[in-house]
């Protein structure tokens, strides 16, 4: 097959050995060609600019900024860019955030390199990619009322070990307003007290420690 008609790929990905593993899942296809790597957000979208791959694998969490915002920032200049986001965290809220943006695809970072490859073809003709635990935990919260920012920013003190008292001072709000806020929070999440609130948040990816 010749240059051409091969699909050409953009990694975006900080670890280097996760980015020679899909290098290699790559270079194995006939169909497909890895055109470029970049480690970061900022070198990402330049090197768009520059090669405006097929498809692009983007991490979710780059050191510089959220893979969320360099695909706005991509999409916002090419409209038709087809990324595929790539995380560890199985958070239905990132997801919600990512496809929301306009992502192609969302794929795991422990999948087989089967299913990758068949993604990557999948997004290529046009298609959206979503595996099916990833759909079956965006349906599972899709009815859930949502924190407001205010809850997230009471959360995050929450996590940082704070009491109410001392989130009320950062927050120049009440301490009783502190209460319950929290009480909603558990409520919304179906937590049973702090702890589990904070856990729960991380997992499903409505704030990140």
């Amino acid at each position: 097959m010749n240059d051409q008609t091969r699909i050409r790929v953009l990694c975006v990905d900080d670890h280097p050995l996760l980015r020679e593993g899909i290098a290699t899942v790559i270079r194995n296809q006939p169909d497909m060609q890895l055109v470029a790597e970049a480690s970061n957000g900022s070198e990402a979208v330049q090197v768009f600019r520059e090669l405006r791959p097929d498809v692009t694998l983007m991490d979710l969490r780059l050191p510089d900024t959220s893979g969320i915002d360099v695909l706005i920032a991509i999409r916002t200049e090419f409209r038709d860019a087809r990324i595929i986001m790539l995380t560890t965290f199985e958070g239905d809220v990132d997801v919600h955030r990512a496809l929301e943006a306009g992502a192609r695809g969302y794929m795991l970072k422990n999948m087989p390199p089967k299913q990758l490859v068949e993604a990557i073809r999948q997004v290529h003709k046009g298609k959206k990619h979503i595996p099916p635990e990833i759909a079956a935990r965006l349906a599972e919260h899709l009815s859930d009322e949502s924190l407001s920012e205010r809850e997230i920013e009471v959360l995050r003190h929450v996590a940082g070990g704070n009491r109410n008292r001392e989130i009320a001072e950062l927050l120049f709000i009440s301490e009783e307003t502190v209460k319950v806020h929290i009480k909603h929070i558990m409520e919304k999440l179906g937590a049973s007290d702090r702890t589990e609130a904070v856990s729960i948040a991380v997992r499903r990816g409505i704030m990140h420690l």
